[in-house]
């Protein structure tokens, strides 16, 4: 391994993979701080739709980028990069080990790949292609996006309204498609830090799916509702926010403006939340099958152990070099 920058592991997965138990089961054998990998979990506020480690969990293991923000606020891939390289050469020199653990790929691929400088937002851009999409929609906006840059129109989904209105405003302001400026491994390659990246992978999309559904229940349970209430009471926070568009504050949201509620209100959060994540999901499993990465069968809680067994040993083979 390099001794110029300091290596660190990684355990990625689809959104309800098991990832936060798995960490914390490693936490209980390896001398580790936890670097959060997620664009949802920086916000303050937003705890139960977010399913954020717990005060009690993060006492048990040092825990990093996890309400750093308020959800006015918004984080970028460039700030994760600079984050956490700080973040894991101050865990190295604190004698233990950087795991970086979450779901938000595009975080993961610009720490390991590096990221080419985007134009800044532009906040009247923004405003215009928002008022451009409540006259067309979001799927006529993909299509204009199709024909500036089908490269990044052909990753995106055609609902994906953050980041096609990321992809369009970075065209109206520069006159280039993002794409072009996505040009890390088409030359020399990025100068990154040693890592090994595991990844939580479900063996059946059923169980995914299933767990999906569960943790909504669990959240909706856990008085979900008044989270997201509390947030619209604020009175400064709307649906373009990039916080705002998580998964499951969007759907809650919607449907409250649809002036839905009792069981008809729970009915449509969870379903349309579940579809969403479902949705997240495929794009993540996508995101990770093209990196490299060595991956891991998702399991039920009960194979927890096999699990942590089969991330020490890659771990003491990544790091003998063989």
């Amino acid at each position: 391994m390099s001794d110029t920058l300091a290596p660190w592991i990684g355990l990625a997965g689809p959104t309800a993979s098991g990832k936060t138990a798995l960490a914390l089961r490693l936490a209980q054998v390896l001398p580790i701080e936890i670097i959060s990998v997620d664009s949802a979990l920086v916000y303050r506020g937003m705890d139960i739709g977010t399913a954020k480690p717990t005060a009690a969990e993060q006492a048990l293991v040092s825990h990093h980028l996890i309400d750093i923000l308020d959800p006015t606020e918004s984080y970028s891939a460039a700030r994760f990069v600079q984050d956490a390289q700080a973040l894991i050469a101050a865990i190295h020199a604190r004698g233990r080990w950087p795991v970086l653990v979450g779901g938000t790929m595009l975080y993961f691929k610009a720490l390991i790949d590096g990221i080419d400088a985007l134009p800044a937002a532009n906040a009247s851009v923004r405003a215009e292609l928002d008022a451009e999409a409540a006259r067309i929609g979001w799927h006529a906006m993909h299509a204009q996006l199709a024909q500036v840059d089908p490269v990044t129109a052909a990753r995106l989904a055609p609902m994906d309204s953050q980041r096609i209105q990321r992809a369009l405003e970075v065209w109206r302001v520069s006159g280039q498609p993002l794409s072009s400026f996505h040009t890390r491994g088409q030359g020399e390659p990025a100068v990154t830090a040693p890592h090994l990246l595991l990844s939580l992978e479900p063996t059946e999309r059923a169980w995914l799916h299933g767990r999906i559904h569960q943790r909504f229940e669990q959240m909706w349970a856990a008085n979900f509702l008044s989270e997201v209430q509390a947030l619209r009471a604020r009175g400064d926070l709307h649906l373009n926010l990039p916080s705002m568009r998580c998964v499951g504050y969007r759907q809650a949201w919607e449907a409250l403006d649809a002036g839905l509620s009792g069981e008809a209100l729970k009915a449509q959060v969870i379903e349309t939340g579940c579809a969403a994540t479902r949705q997240l999901g495929k794009r993540q499993l996508t995101w990770l099958r093209s990196m490299q990465r060595s991956a891991l069968a998702a399991e039920s809680p009960e194979a927890g152990s096999q699990l942590v067994a089969q991330v020490l040993a890659q771990c003491a083979r990544w790091r003998s070099g063989t």
